[in-house]
């Protein structure tokens, strides 16, 4: 690890705070996504090396305000989709998110995301962020202390096919799915294994603005037991920050 910065406590200055109603932040940006009023815990983005990649990424984790440093609390793991990286994480806001979830009386639970490219979360050629959120991540959070026998994970657009093909290639290892707008399409890998996802609880979140929409509906089909949610929205994170809460609600039930 060459560096470590601590966020704990940090305001969200680079999103642009505009104004605070129903218990949320309005920031300004694209569809102005909310962030909720709530303090950050114990909120960090580091370095680390991936042997998986080949390369130096960002490490982003977020505690809920209360809970210390996480030790023995259950993951969440973070995919992002191509527009961003773990290093946009504490701009979304998600540090916030995770303690509102504490205080709506759901189980805590850590988030915890790396950067991994622009790849689907797939291999290529020697760069493999899927084996890196498989074998280091779990690992670089057991250095800090977190519960590692099972994860839930989140992503959104090519984060959510992410989070859905990584359920599907280790059963097992991941309890519980929220996928937000997942860029799937009939005929690719996600949609050729919705079987291996019987059982694991799928939560996929879609704004009826965006083109992925009929895509994602029918993959709520394919998948066994999945429960689809659609909004007045578009393909980003105004949207998807307002799905944030139930999403959390689900990964709590799989943390509980």
């Amino acid at each position: 690890m060459k560096r470590r910065t601590l966020l704990t406590g940090v305001t969200v200055a680079a999103a642009g705070v505009a104004v605070a109603a129903g218990g949320y932040t309005r920031l300004r940006g694209t569809d102005e996504p909310v962030v909720p009023d709530a303090p950050l815990g114990d909120e960090r983005l580091e370095q680390r090396e991936s042997r998986a990649r080949g390369r130096t990424v960002d490490f982003y984790t977020a505690v809920p305000a209360g809970h210390g440093d996480g030790r023995g609390l259950p993951v969440c793991l973070v995919l992002h989709g191509a527009s961003k990286t773990a290093a946009d994480f504490p701009a979304l806001g998600l540090g916030r998110f995770v303690t509102d979830s504490v205080r709506r009386g759901n189980a805590p639970f850590v988030l915890a995301g790396a950067s991994g490219g622009r790849l689907s979360w797939r291999s290529w050629d020697d760069d493999d962020p899927q084996r890196m959120v498989h074998e280091e991540i779990p690992a670089w959070c057991a250095e800090r202390g977190f519960a590692t026998t099972s994860f839930a994970a989140w992503g959104w657009s090519m984060g959510g096919y992410g989070s859905l093909l990584l359920a599907q290639t280790f059963p097992g290892f991941v309890n519980t799915v929220a996928a937000f707008s997942p860029a799937v399409s009939p005929g690719d890998d996600v949609f050729a294994g919705a079987a291996a996802l019987s059982k694991v609880p799928v939560g996929l979140w879609c704004g009826t603005g965006d083109g992925l929409l009929d895509d994602v509906r029918a993959l709520e089909k394919k998948v066994p037991g999945a429960t689809g949610t659609y909004a007045e929205g578009r393909h980003n994170f105004g949207y998807w920050s307002r799905c944030v809460p139930a999403a959390f609600d689900l990964v709590a039930r799989g943390a509980s």
